[in-house]
């Protein structure tokens, strides 16, 4: 007891010495906490009544999280989460020390986790989880962890770990098929409904994949099946009872297909207490997360920020965006976070950015997207490597008019904490992600 309530105050002085030096959601306190005291993570979660979920995948995972807690909450009960969108263990304990007391019990009924891939595995080592909401597999940080099938043992592990619950993605080939490796009787599947199969694109469409021919599971009335209405709304339906007329303040495709998955683990979650109105409501007050789709007021005009880190995500962004009359920015970086092997861009197709053009190509690779934006015949105004330079000038040179900024995680961290001081957003750790 002592010496976690030594980590706990460690953990709390870094956090508060962070935050005095301009730092946000950092995963620095958590390390110190954990140094003092190794098990601090099990010795907190190990007591919540309801257990822990852990939100794992390559793409949606902070905004799947995010309504995830959100419907939960909405029905009564108190959940700790990672909102800061540190999906490291250490950046767990660091949102952990905002909210836990020195007697290291947190003041909560469940835990909601976003968790990377391969951290998830170390988090699984230290507290297994009760349930897995498994949202899908693509190609990202090649450097970190090689091709798919790579990713797609992470999540099968992560699977063999959970205790009670599993919830897969049916129309991914390589997460649907975790449910052949594990032993839990409760898998349950969310996805498309086969009945709309037609108005809905691939997802994966930008994956090269390389397996034989896979038939998604049979639905059941446990799953979640998907039912687009138009950008923003949609039905979920569970067998005969569906969830209907949702509308998401975050548009497009990748928005629903999260919201579907939150709903179906929600629904597991909860049990006979899952009330559909309730998870309706929720849905519609859950605000986009920094970047994945956050619409800022740049004096008097829509700043659109969207997060995009493989060819997957930038695929259904563009599919979503980016035939429209908007001011374009891309910003890539390839730092550690956002994966050092930038050549994912060559898998994706820019031609809907062909008619407008592309106004600034910014961070570090600014010169590699422009070159790949010539290869599929897209005009680029203007390289500049600074990313707060090249934001100056789409403030300024482009004044008035709508503009979109897709960006990856550093670029997307760099250029939101510019925005948050120059128009007065809350900060990450406000904001969460």
């Amino acid at each position: 007891m002592l010496r976690t309530m030594a980590a706990i105050v460690a953990g709390k002085t870094a956090r508060l010495a962070a935050r005095r030096r301009g730092g946000g959601g950092s995963a620095f306190p958590g390390l110190v906490a954990e140094r003092v005291d190794p098990k601090i993570l099990a010795k907190t979660l190990s007591r919540l009544p309801d257990g822990i979920v852990v939100v794992s995948g390559t793409n949606g995972k902070t905004t799947t999280t995010r309504m995830l807690a959100a419907i939960i909450a909405a029905h009564g009960k108190k959940v700790f989460t990672n909102p800061t969108g540190s999906n490291f263990t250490r950046g767990v304990i660091s949102s952990m020390l905002t909210e836990v007391p020195l007697s290291g019990r947190l003041n909560a009924d469940i835990a909601v986790l976003e968790l990377d891939e391969g951290h998830a595995l170390q988090f699984a080592k230290v507290v297994a989880p009760t349930y897995a909401l498994l949202l899908n597999v693509a190609r990202d940080q090649l450097d970190r962890f090689a091709e798919i099938d790579t990713t797609a043992k992470l999540l099968a592990t992560l699977a063999s770990q959970t205790t009670r619950c599993i919830v897969l993605n049916r129309d991914d080939p390589f997460v649907a098929r975790i449910a052949l490796s594990v032993e839990t009787d409760d898998v349950r599947y969310f996805g498309t409904d086969p009945l709309a199969a037609d108005r809905v694109p691939s997802l994966h469409e930008a994956d090269v994949r390389f397996e034989d021919d896979f038939t998604p599971p049979q639905p059941t009335p446990r799953d979640g099946l998907l039912h687009p209405h138009d950008s923003r709304s949609f039905s979920v339906r569970f067998g005969e009872q569906i969830l209907g007329d949702v509308t998401l303040q975050q548009r497009g495709l990748a928005a629903m297909i999260n919201a579907t998955a939150a709903v179906t683990m929600a629904k597991a979650v909860l049990g006979g207490d899952f009330h559909k109105g309730i998870a309706a409501a929720a849905l519609r007050e859950v605000t986009p997360p920094f970047g994945r789709g956050e619409v800022i007021d740049a004096n008097g005009a829509p700043l659109e920020l969207v997060l995009v880190k493989n060819p997957a995500g930038f695929t259904v962004a563009l599919d979503t965006y980016g035939d429209e009359p908007v001011t374009t920015m891309i910003a890539i970086n390839d730092d550690y976070a956002d994966g050092q092997d930038v050549s994912w861009l060559y898998d994706v197709s820019f031609e809907s950015l062909r008619a407008n053009g592309v106004a600034l190509t910014s961070g570090v690779r600014a010169y590699d997207m422009a070159l790949r934006l010539d290869y599929d015949d897209v005009a680029v105004d203007t390289i500049e490597l600074d990313l707060d330079a090249a934001l100056e000038r789409l403030l300024t040179a482009y004044a008035g008019r709508p503009t979109r900024i897709f960006c990856t995680y550093t670029a997307m961290m760099a250029l939101r904490r510019t925005l948050a001081a120059r128009f007065d957003l809350p900060d990450f750790g406000e904001d969460g992600a």
